[in-house]
């Protein structure tokens, strides 16, 4: 109680020291050094409001000291309390937890002790059963293997030998207690030398039931060797076993045909070859079970392995044979060397002047020529030729389907099912990949390119133009359009035929080649053939100056534009037929796009899938860029030297006799006496529309009947985009020769005009008249609505239409009419 009154004293006189030296801070420092009364005065006052403050904080620590007093008692008399408690708390702790304490802690060692002996026993009795195990499978293989000879009893004792640890097998305590007068050998003797007896026993027995052709027996004995640990033994006898059975029937096969037509007349080898993937595929299919539920998940790899070597072996005979029956290598040979003199003389330079009629047979080959051209057209059968390629298809696509089954027969059991196939090692580094590749993949990509030029080729030697074309629309066609030559249909046909047998193949590289050799041939031949014939044999050309080109130039020139459209179509949907396009379904490219589900079966391995849609998009692309461009030199050369000799005058006399500054009065006075002469349907207010109807008619009919309608809509755009600017230049020329009826009869013709032009639904070809229009329309506006307009663009915000003339312009056509107000 001293101590803490002592405390709290000594506390309190701090607290009054600290009061007081803040309070002292608040005096001016300068009081030891005033210099007048007034200052004095000052500091006097300040002392004695220091000194007041300084007396009531006194008083009110000395007020509160009655209450810290007793707070300090109440704290003395619970110390006592707990001093009382703490006392008692040791007491309990020494004499009654600390027995406890010692107790518990001998029960857990105890217990600690126990529990190991016990694992000590339960470890001994695991060694002593175990041994006990061994010594009746040591006992139970051998009484098997003697008089009884129950060899699946014996190797089902070694099986469960086996799994007993190699570490009791080969202890000191087995080798005491297992041994017995009959058996005295170690245990881990006796069982390896019972193991050794029953694999040759086994593989005797195996190779003896397969001589005799004993299936049973077969595969009683071929269970067996797992449990008597030789599986590796089993699977190579196993895989031998399957490799004879898939080498006969391959023999047999091949020799079916001897001493007949059969070799070389249809698909002989092909199906040799189909057969022996197909053996091979029903052993892995149904064997596949029994090897992995006796042997093990996974160790099916391990015979096909082995039947993929004999595949190597009977396949490479039958291409080899193939291959020699087919005289490939001298056909290859006769191939490179072909000279394809009809297109190399077809592009030559002076094919350009040479005469004659726009007919296939051009240009045309005499003497030495024709004779060359008949031998090279002897020296190879195209027929043999299509047909060793459509037996090359069918072998490449059954090996693909082979390839795809191997693929996913050797797939890990844990890969995602919806995950690409990979080709497996045991086929990617197999030798009969390779002669696929120098067999069949190299000659069919070489023939497949010889195909496609001598197909071009022969298609151009028998072109025939359509029969009875005429530009007369009063003269009936008996054909349907569209019209075109035959070389068209013939190679297209061919391009299709390519196409389909290539992606029959089911091969990367086939594709990869073909498809970029058919852009090429397709560009360079039958496009450039059609772009000679357009510029030597049928550009059309005045041949009298101030005459037209003669009609039948003109319709040849129109026949070859349809070609390289409708050849454009055929591609187009020979590619898209293929390679379709959706938004939910088929498998996803590295563009966002989906591949269609008939493409992605057909090549499942990797991402070959992906790869041949965008070879044959980009044989679209190729062949349809580089007609949309010759097709546009076409379009120009056709206008400029057939329609525009002839649109000038067609307008021109659509707007003769148009006189724009005559009075209503006089309008209806020539219209009654255009009706007392019988000139129906002339009268001034539509005199304009009906002669531009008969010239336009005149002039675009014939082209009409001839060419395709996207042709024709190439021609239309050209013909617009000339028209606009004429029309134009009229209405510019009728600048103050117009009062207010006139310029509305000027914007009802030119509406007219344009609507003559844009029918048949091609609204947005009124788009090349904007600026036309636009003129008509400021120069009959309202004269509130132009001040408008003047104000709003003199302001320059936007009046929500889409002006093609300026504002200066606006300012032309409005002074259009004259004695108007432009503002």
């Amino acid at each position: 109680m001293t101590d803490l009154q002592g405390g709290s004293m000594n506390g309190f006189a701090h607290h009054v020291r600290s009061g007081l030296g803040q309070d002292a801070a608040l005096t001016d420092p300068s009081i030891y050094t005033v210099s007048s009364i007034a200052d004095i005065k000052q500091s006097l006052v300040q002392l004695s409001s220091q000194e007041a403050l300084v007396t009531s904080r006194l008083d009110d620590l000395i007020a509160s000291q009655r209450d810290l007093t007793r707070e300090l008692a109440r704290l003395d008399i619970l110390r006592a309390q707990i001093g009382s408690q703490a006392v008692a708390t040791r007491s309990i702790s020494n004499g009654i937890l600390s027995n406890a304490a010692s107790t518990a802690t001998r029960i857990s060692s105890a217990v600690k002790q126990l529990d190991l002996e016990q694992a000590r026993v339960r470890s001994t009795l695991d060694v002593v059963e175990q041994v006990a195990e061994l010594k009746t499978c040591v006992l139970g293989v051998t009484g098997s293997m003697g008089a009884p000879q129950d060899w699946e009893t014996a190797a089902g004792y070694l099986n469960r030998a086996f799994r007993i640890p190699r570490e009791i097998i080969n202890g000191s305590f087995a080798e005491e207690i297992v041994p017995t007068a009959e058996v005295p050998d170690p245990p881990v003797v006796t069982l390896e030398n019972a193991a050794e007896s029953l694999r040759g026993l086994f593989l005797r027995e195996f190779e003896k039931a397969a001589q005799e052709g004993n299936g049973g027996k077969v595969t009683r004995f071929f269970k067996l060797f797992p449990l008597i640990g030789k599986p590796e033994v089993g699977l190579d006898v196993y895989g031998r076993y399957v490799c004879q059975g898939v080498a006969s029937r391959a023999r047999a096969n091949l020799n079916a045909g001897t001493g007949g037509n059969q070799r070389k007349e249809g698909f002989f080898y092909a199906n040799a070859l189909t057969k022996l993937f197909e053996h091979i595929a029903q052993i892995i299919e149904h064997h596949g079970g029994l090897v992995e539920r006796h042997y093990g998940a996974g160790r099916m790899v391990k015979v096909i392995e082995r039947l993929q070597l004999e595949a190597d072996v009977q396949g490479g005979i039958v291409l080899d044979t193939w291959g020699d029956e087919r005289s490939i290598d001298r056909k290859l040979t006769d191939i490179r060397s072909y000279a394809f003199t009809f297109l190399v003389q077809s592009f030559l330079p002076q094919q350009a002047t040479r005469s004659g009629t726009p007919r296939a047979g051009s240009p045309a080959t005499k003497g030495s020529t024709a004779e060359a051209q008949a031998r090279e057209d002897e020296s190879i059968d195209m027929r043999e030729v299509d047909g060793i390629l459509s037996e090359s298809a069918v072998m490449l696509g059954r090996w693909a389907l082979y390839s795809r089954f191997i693929a996913d027969k050797c797939k890990e059991p844990s890969e995602d099912e919806t995950r690409e196939l990979i080709i497996p090692p045991l086929l990617e580094n197999s030798s009969l990949r390779r002669k696929v590749t120098d067999r069949l993949i190299t000659p069919f990509n070489v023939m497949t390119t010889f195909f496609i030029r001598r197909s071009v080729e022969k298609a151009f030697q028998l072109d025939e133009q359509p029969s009875d074309l005429s530009l007369n629309p009063k003269q009936s066609i008996p054909s349907d359009p569209p019209y075109i030559t035959s070389a068209v249909d013939d190679v297209m046909y061919i391009v299709n035929q390519v196409v389909e047998r290539s992606l029959a193949t089911s091969q990367k590289a086939v594709i990869l080649s073909v498809i970029p050799t058919l852009a090429r041939v397709l560009g360079s031949d039958f496009i450039g053939m059609i772009q000679r014939k357009m510029r030597d044999e049928s550009y059309p050309k005045a041949t009298i100056q101030g005459a037209p080109p003669p009609e039948q130039t003109i319709i040849a020139f129109l026949v070859l534009m349809n070609n390289l459209d409708v050849a454009t179509d055929y591609v187009k949907r020979i590619v898209q037929s293929r390679v379709e396009i959706n938004s939910g379904t088929g498998s996803a490219n590295n563009s966002g796009s989906t591949l269609s589900g008939s493409l992605a079966s057909i090549f499942p391995l990797e991402h070959d899938a992906v790869i041949v849609a965008n070879s044959l998009k980009s044989l679209q692309s190729t062949f349809e860029g580089k007609t949309s461009e010759l097709i546009s030199d076409g379009v120009i050369v056709l206008f400029k030297n057939v329609v525009k000799p002839r649109l000038r005058p067609v307008l021109a006399d659509a707007f003769r006799d148009t006189d724009y500054q005559m009075t209503q009065q006089e309008l209806e006075d020539l219209s009654r006496e255009v009706e007392a002469e019988g000139g129906e349907g002339i009268s001034p207010d539509n005199a304009v529309q009906y002669h531009f109807q008969r010239g336009w008619d005149v002039l675009t009919k014939p082209i009409i009947r001839i060419l395709t309608e996207r042709n024709y809509d190439r021609l239309l755009g050209a013909i617009i985009s000339y028209l606009s600017e004429v029309l134009e230049k009229r209405i510019w020329s009728y600048y103050e020769r117009l009062d207010d009826l006139g310029a509305v009869r000027l914007e009802r013709d030119i509406a007219s005009v344009v609507s003559i032009v844009v029918r048949g639904g091609r609204y947005g070809l009124r788009d090349a008249f904007a600026r036309c229009t636009q003129i008509c329309l400021v120069m009959n506006m309202e004269t509130d609505e132009w001040e408008e307009l003047d104000a709003t663009s003199t302001e320059s915000r936007d009046d929500g239409i889409d002006w093609k003339i300026d504002h200066d312009e606006r300012t032309r056509a409005r002074g259009m009419v004259r004695n108007r107000s432009r503002r």
